[in-house]
């Protein structure tokens, strides 16, 4: 299996060029849930140690049913697939400009949510336009285990994500273990009291926000992907789903920069423009760096070419 490597702002991507499961034909969204139920030895097998770590995002390469879109693309971490994915967007277009199949300027890309577009504006700036963002529900409390009532709101920015101002523990890198499992609590709360995204679907990413270390940002934030991992980034649907909230509280204006800052202090420029119905389309720049090329092998004599997950 052929993979390139990259990071986005801190953040992995590892994008299959070739020897990924054949999925058929049919829509992305198909093609996604073939990947999800015929499939599910693919994410830890490519990701997970001892190949790669939990943190780590895929980026599955199939042929778009769009002829305008340079690409379909499947996102998936460790434990199954994502939504949308802004920094494997970011990562993917400099991947593919590495390879020299990008010129600068703006390429469509279809995943299973919809058509996004990346602008690559060099070798290693890039800027995504999302899918439509929106808040679904603001001001939403849940009682969090050893925390007490926890105040945020639920939006969507290609995943579902629960927003919440934290300011109990120090965005900081050496509080990263203490923010884990304070987002965990969070998510298992939610799943308690079953508070869900659109059509029961589940909140499977946490945002706590807090201030930033950086005069040049406006905010910091912590989010705790799927499977266990947070992101090394400020997370671009995140930041999608963040603008969304700022928008709908009319504290962010159409047009204007909100620079968001990660964790390990790696940044977005991000803005938006409103959308007809009703929510807003979000873009998100940052850099990637390309890190590696690699064949990956799966012996079957290896005990572990299936992955190794932590529970």
């Amino acid at each position: 299996m052929r993979v390139i490597d990259s990071h986005t702002e801190g953040e992995p991507t590892r994008v299959i060029l070739s020897g990924g499961p054949d999925l058929g034909t049919g829509s992305l969204a198909d093609r996604a849930q073939r990947l999800r139920n015929d499939h599910g030895w693919f994410y830890a097998a490519t990701l997970a140690e001892p190949r790669g770590h939990d943190a780590m995002v895929g980026a599955l390469l199939v042929p778009p049913t769009d002829p305008t879109c340079v690409t379909g693309v499947i996102y998936f971490n460790t434990v199954g697939n994502l939504g949308m994915c802004g920094h494997a967007t970011i990562g993917l277009t400099a991947t593919l400009a590495h390879l020299g199949q990008l010129a600068p300027g703006t390429h469509r890309i279809e995943t299973p949510v919809g058509v996004v577009s990346a602008q690559l504006l060099d070798a290693n700036t890039v800027r995504v336009t999302n899918v439509e963002s929106y808040r679904l529900q603001a001001g939403v409390t849940v009682d969090v285990d050893g925390i007490g009532p926890v105040t945020g709101d639920i939006a969507w920015g290609g995943n579902w994500f629960f927003l919440t101002e934290f300011d109990q523990i120090d965005l900081c890198p050496d509080n990263i273990p203490a923010l884990t499992q304070t987002a965990n609590s969070i998510r298992t709360a939610l799943q308690r009291a079953r508070i869900t995204g659109l059509d029961g679907a589940e909140i499977d990413h946490i945002e706590l926000l807090g201030p930033p270390k950086s005069a040049a940002a406006q905010s910091r934030n912590f989010v705790l992907c799927p499977g266990g991992a947070y992101d090394r980034s400020p997370c671009g649907t995140g930041c999608s789903a963040k603008l969304a909230c700022l928008a709908a509280d009319g504290k962010l204006a159409e047009g204007a920069v909100w620079r968001q800052e990660s964790v390990i202090g790696s940044s977005y420029d991000c803005s938006y423009a409103a959308h007809p119905s009703g929510g807003i389309v979000a873009t998100v720049q940052g850099q990637a760096f390309v890190t590696s090329e690699a064949t990956l092998i799966f012996n079957t004599a290896d005990p572990f070419r299936g992955g190794i997950c932590a529970d």
